[in-house]
């Protein structure tokens, strides 16, 4: 199996993201998750679940080329989500916004997947106590999801909750990022998730209405 941070010099992924190799499977995880921070923070202890995701918009690849999105595919995503049902948000924005150009952003992956970076979050992080259910989206960047991931599901409890992940891809589909979590969360349960290409996501609205149906949301 080729390397994650060896393959970064050939793709970055759907929202900015690289996506080359295959990850190792790992065990199926059966225990919960927890709740997010966002720039739309909860407003009801009735709806048990949360959107949270990160997005990445600028020069971002698409099928071969180089396109600016003003919207990142991600966030295009969690918008379709929040049309079709009535959910809670959080964006997570990070501190030192990633930039524009795609090169730039390739190489800071680079750095930050190197050195196991953990980077900052804008926004304060939410309290998860009134959710049972997490949907988890973000870019798949060089087969996984972007540090900052880590960085929010390693600052929040997790522990008894849903975590159903979706992410929007170049080539990797899922890529690493199901099993990453799972390993990080052992006290949530995280389901297999629902990857969409980056190009495609646009027209997902049917997919992510089958998605969210199969785990009960709709």
């Amino acid at each position: 199996m080729i390397g994650r941070r060896a393959a970064l010099t050939t793709m970055l992924g759907a929202a900015g993201g690289i996506v080359l190799t295959a990850c190792t499977p790992q065990p199926a995880q059966n225990t919960p998750a927890s709740r997010p921070q966002g720039s739309s923070m909860p407003t009801s202890t009735q709806n048990r679940a949360l959107l949270v995701y990160f997005s990445r918009a600028g020069e971002n690849y698409s099928y071969g080329e180089r396109v600016n999105l003003e919207v990142g595919n991600t966030k295009v995503a969690a918008g379709i989500i929040r049309d079709l049902i009535d959910i809670d948000e959080y964006e997570i924005l990070a501190a030192d916004p990633y930039p524009d150009d795609y090169e730039a952003t390739v190489q800071r992956n680079v750095r930050e997947e190197r050195d196991d970076a953990r980077p900052a979050i804008a926004a304060a992080l939410p309290d998860l106590a009134a959710y049972d259910t997490i949907l988890l989206g973000s870019p798949v960047w060089n087969v996984q999801a972007p540090m900052i991931m880590r960085t929010f599901v390693e600052s929040v409890d997790l522990t008894g909750k849903t975590v159903h992940p979706f992410v929007t891809y170049a080539v990797s589909r899922m890529g690493c990022v199901r099993d990453d979590y799972a390993e990080m969360l052992p006290d949530a349960i995280v389901t297999e998730g629902l990857a969409i290409r980056g190009e495609t996501v646009r027209d997902g609205r049917p997919d992510l209405q089958r998605w969210l149906r199969s785990i009960g949301l709709t």
